[in-house]
């Protein structure tokens, strides 16, 4: 596991997150973990997220110009990264979309940068994939090109059919999606940390019986 991925595990469980026990999923599965991204409510923990966002891009080497955040949880995601990202020595503009359009003032349905180039999409999970459809709707109908999504945990868990989330988008859209850790960076965090034993034979008996094939 790469040290950023563990070092991310391990700050999302110490901020409660990542917690364990018995959570109901929207599939209707009992799940012995649960991912609540908007507990990073505070400025250091937003600070130290978009640190392990900027790390993600970077060690994944997508090539792109901007960086664009889905209305709500996207929008600081996308700021909070751009700055993280200006710390190591890379200046990006970013926009996020309005909910609804604007129709006084400057108008339109987007705030910031004009969308342009290839435009990395900045949000926290990735679940039934509404949010990037219609991202990658609005990026296109500006004339810019989508070029991959960035999210914080893939929980690398199938849907109705056999693919998850994350594979479904890939496939449909053609662009890869980058995730801070996974599912198995997160087994791999409870194998070696001192009393997680019951923990990780919970999740991986979930991983077992619910989880997709590695790429």
């Amino acid at each position: 596991m790469s040290s950023f991925r563990q070092e991310f595990i391990r700050f999302a469980v110490q901020r409660n997150v990542l917690c364990f026990g018995e959570f109901k999923t929207k599939a209707g599965r009992l799940s012995p973990y649960f991912f609540n991204a908007g507990l990073f409510n505070d400025g250091l923990s937003l600070r130290n997220l978009s640190q392990f966002y900027a790390q993600a891009i970077l060690a994944s080497e997508v090539p792109f110009d901007m960086l664009f955040g889905p209305a709500y949880k996207g929008i600081p995601l996308a700021a909070g990264t751009a700055i993280a990202l200006v710390e190591q020595g890379s200046n990006v503009p970013f926009c996020y979309n309005r909910k609804e359009a604007k129709d006084h003032g400057e108008g339109g349905t987007t705030v910031g940068a004009q969308l342009h180039g290839r435009v990395l999409i900045i949000d926290d999970v990735i679940s039934a994939g509404t949010s990037v459809r219609e991202s990658i709707e609005l990026i296109r109908a500006a004339g810019a090109r989508p070029c991959g999504v960035v999210i914080a945990l893939d929980r690398m868990e199938r849907g109705l059919g056999e693919f998850s989330a994350a594979q479904e988008v890939q496939q449909n859209y053609d662009i890869p999606v980058i995730s801070i850790a996974t599912l198995d960076d997160l087994l791999g965090y409870l194998q070696v940390e001192g009393g997680m034993v019951d923990k990780f034979s919970a999740v991986k008996s979930y991983r077992d019986r619910f989880g997709v094939k590695n790429d």
